[in-house]
C-alpha cells in the first residue's frame, strides 16, 4: 500500500480532530430516545476550559428527555447544562460562513433538535459551518444570573473567531440566530456584543463577540407585562423583578448604533410570545439607525422551526433568510 503525502495529511487532520472532539463534552443525549432520525454530532467545543463564570458550589446536573414518539423526527431538550458547548455541523462543501444558532425554551431548558440541530443540517447544505449553542440557564444558581446566556453567546461568536482557520471561516462573515427565548439570547447579543459580562480568560477573548448579521426568530424581546413571555421573564429575571431589570433586559431598549444588521420574522398568529415582540425589536433597531428586514407572516403559530412550517405561510421562511444573508455579503 502506498501512501501519498495528501492522504498522510489527511489522516493526521482527521486524527487531530477526532482527539479534539473526544476530549470534549459530548454532545446532549438521553438513553429514553428510542430513535434518532439522524446521527448525533460528534465534534463539541466547550466553552469554558475549566467552571463556567458564576458557578454555584454544586453544578447543576444535565438532564436530556425526548418529548417525541414519532419515529419521523426528534424533539429532544436539555436542561441543567453545566458545560456549555457549542455542536458542530460541518458542510461537505464550506463556503466560508459560518452561524451561531442558539435554539429556544423559554429559559427553562434548551431545545436540541427543532431551533438547534434541523436548522444547522440545513445550513450545511448551503455551505455554511454551524454551531449550535447549549448555553446555560440562568435560573440554575448560576451567580452571574440573567447575564449567564448572554456571556455564553459572547464567549462562543469569540471561540468561532478564534478557530476560524480550522473550520475555513472568514472572521467576517458570521451569523447568529436565534429562537423564541434564543431569540432573546441572539438580540441580547445583537444590543450587548461590547459590554464586558465575563473576566476574559484566554487569547479568544481578545476578539469581537459582535455578529456580522443577526436573526432573532419570534424572539422574547420585552419583559414587561402585557407583551413579555411569562415563563421567560421568570426564569430570566424573576417573578418580582424591576422595572429597571425589566428596562436593562430588553435588547430593544439597548441597541447601540454599531448594532449588526439584522432579520426579524415572526407568525401574526404566535400565542406563546406576541408578534409585538418583533414590532418592539424593529423599533428600537431603526430609532439606532441599525438595518433591519422584517417578515410577518398570518399564520404559524409559535415554535415553527423549519419542520412545523410546512403547509403555513411562513413556509419558506428560512429561504428568503438565506437571501437577506447572501444580499449582505455573509452567505
Amino acid at each position: 500500500m502506498i501512501v501519498d503525502r495528501r492522504t498522510l495529511l489527511t489522516g493526521t487532520v482527521a486524527m487531530a480532530a477526532a482527539s479534539q472532539a473526544a476530549a470534549q463534552t459530548r454532545a446532549p443525549a438521553t438513553p429514553k430516545s428510542t430513535h434518532l432520525t439522524w446521527p448525533d454530532p460528534l465534534e463539541t467545543i466547550d466553552l469554558w476550559p475549566v467552571r463556567p463564570p458564576g458557578s454555584p458550589a454544586r453544578l447543576p446536573e444535565e438532564v436530556v428527555d425526548e418529548r417525541s414518539a414519532d419515529s419521523a423526527y426528534n424533539d429532544r431538550f436539555v436542561l441543567g447544562i453545566s458545560r456549555p458547548r457549542m455542536a458542530v455541523f460541518r458542510p461537505r462543501s464550506p463556503n466560508g460562513s459560518a452561524a451561531l444558532i442558539i435554539p429556544g425554551g423559554g429559559y427553562r431548558w434548551v431545545v436540541v433538535d427543532k431551533e438547534g440541530y434541523e436548522m444547522a443540517r440545513w445550513l450545511n447544505e448551503h455551505g455554511v459551518t454551524a454551531f449550535v449553542l447549549f448555553y446555560r440557564l440562568p435560573h440554575e444558581g448560576w451567580t452571574s444570573g440573567a447575564d449567564t446566556p448572554v456571556a455564553d453567546a459572547q464567549r462562543a461568536m469569540r471561540l468561532i473567531r478564534h478557530r476560524a482557520s480550522t473550520y475555513g471561516i472568514r472572521p467576517s462573515r458570521i451569523c447568529a440566530i436565534g429562537f423564541s427565548a434564543g431569540g432573546h439570547v441572539c438580540a441580547s447579543l445583537l444590543s450587548r456584543f461590547g459590554q464586558q459580562v465575563y473576566a476574559p480568560v484566554d487569547a479568544a477573548d481578545s476578539l469581537g463577540a459582535r455578529p456580522d448579521i443577526a436573526a432573532p426568530i419570534y424572539p422574547v424581546v420585552s419583559m414587561s407585562a402585557p407583551t413579555a413571555h411569562a415563563g421567560s421573564r421568570e426564569n430570566l429575571i424573576g417573578a418580582q423583578a424591576s422595572a429597571e431589570l425589566e428596562r436593562r433586559y430588553n435588547p430593544a431598549l439597548n441597541i447601540p448604533s454599531d448594532a449588526p444588521p439584522a432579520f426579524l420574522c415572526h407568525a401574526e398568529d404566535d400565542p406563546t410570545v406576541p408578534v409585538a415582540n418583533t414590532l418592539m425589536l424593529r423599533e428600537g433597531l431603526i430609532k439606532a439607525k441599525v438595518p433591519v428586514e422584517t417578515h410577518l407572516y398570518p399564520e404559524g403559530g409559535h415554535g415553527f422551526g423549519l419542520r412545523l412550517a410546512n403547509g403555513h405561510s411562513v413556509e419558506g421562511w428560512q429561504e428568503v433568510f438565506f437571501s437577506w444573508g447572501r444580499k449582505r455579503g455573509v452567505f
